[in-house]
């Protein structure tokens, strides 16, 4: 099959490249590198180094006439999307239409569409959020998010382009870059390392801060290989149904680092700050309809997927 992959350079777009192409199938990258790295490119893969909102893109998917899109490219970063809304818009609404417009034109089967359960719902009062829940996205990152679902929505009753909607957890492993959605692990294990103190976001009333649901890399390209021919025009939570707070995974991370390699004692407690706009207190994921639809459950538990992404950063 011949599936184009939007982001493919980046943590988790490269990530699923690599699954798709030991799957056997033909793969293209699109990306314009401002977030993404070569290193991370797939010597198998063919590479495109274009921007999604560029009319440069709908030649190359006229080109490649792939069967199936994969998007993973956008803007990714929760805070900046609130600094700067109109770029992050610009990226993720203006750039993901270019994309569809594309497909349209030139008869793409299918889109796969990275979205955001980490997001999209809001501070929900159904724990674990199941996708049945309805969307309240208090972030201009998440707004996009939710809103390119609606537009695939569109595309598919007016068009007939399917699509298949993988609202990721907060996901991390290997080649995770310390900022944007989910960056935290990235962000504490740089900073042990380089012996530098960590900051722990919190609310008030939950010292611990936040609470995630944390999704390791390795299951989320699972999650990609089992949407190219299931779940058809529906939405699935991509993550581990498992809570974790913000203190209890840096302390998770300061332990397998202090195993590794010693470091300063004084760095085993973070300093601590108010939440930042946009941050939730909390996001767990439902993940029920992804095992019954999709056949897929997550295989690798977070201490385990933390010393696997340790292991990658002190090879680096």
């Amino acid at each position: 099959m011949k599936i184009l992959v939007t982001g493919g350079a980046g943590f988790i777009g490269s990530n699923v490249v690599d699954a798709y192409v030991k799957a056997g199938h033909d793969v293209a990258i699109v990306d314009n590198l401002s977030s993404g790295k070569r290193e991370n490119l797939n010597p198998k893969a063919l590479f495109h180094q274009v921007d999604i909102r560029s009319e440069e893109l709908r030649g190359l998917i006229k080109s490649e006439r792939p069967d199936i899109i994969n998007h993973h490219a956008a803007q990714i970063s929760v805070p900046a999307s609130v600094e700067n809304p109109l770029y992050d818009a610009d990226v993720n609404v203006k750039g993901f239409i270019n994309l569809l417009e594309a497909a349209r034109l030139n008869k793409t089967k299918k889109v796969v569409f990275i979205s955001s359960g980490g997001a999209i719902y809001g501070e929900a009062q159904e724990y674990p959020t199941t996708e049945k829940y309805p969307a309240q996205p208090l972030s201009p990152y998440a707004i996009t998010k939710f809103v390119s679902e609606k537009y695939l929505a569109f595309y598919n009753h007016h068009y007939g382009l399917d699509y298949t909607v993988l609202r990721y957890a907060n996901v991390y492993g290997p080649r995770q870059i310390p900022h944007g959605e989910a960056g935290v692990v990235a962000i504490f294990m740089d900073r042990l390392l380089n012996s530098s103190p960590c900051s722990l976001y919190h609310f008030k009333d939950e010292p611990r801060g936040m609470t995630r649901d944390y999704c390791f890399v390795g299951d989320i390209a699972r999650a990609n290989l089992m949407a190219l021919d299931r779940g058809s025009a529906e939405a699935f939570n991509i993550g581990t149904g498992v809570a974790t707070h913000t203190e209890e995974l840096f302390n998770l991370i300061y332990g397998s680092i202090k195993r590794a390699r010693a470091i300063p004692d004084e760095l085993k407690f973070p300093q601590k700050g108010p939440a930042r706009a946009g941050d939730i207190k909390r996001s767990c994921l439902n993940i029920e309809k992804a095992g019954k639809t999709l056949g897929w459950g997550p295989e690798t538990g977070l201490k385990e997927g933390i010393e696997e992404t340790l292991k990658w950063r002190l090879r680096k």
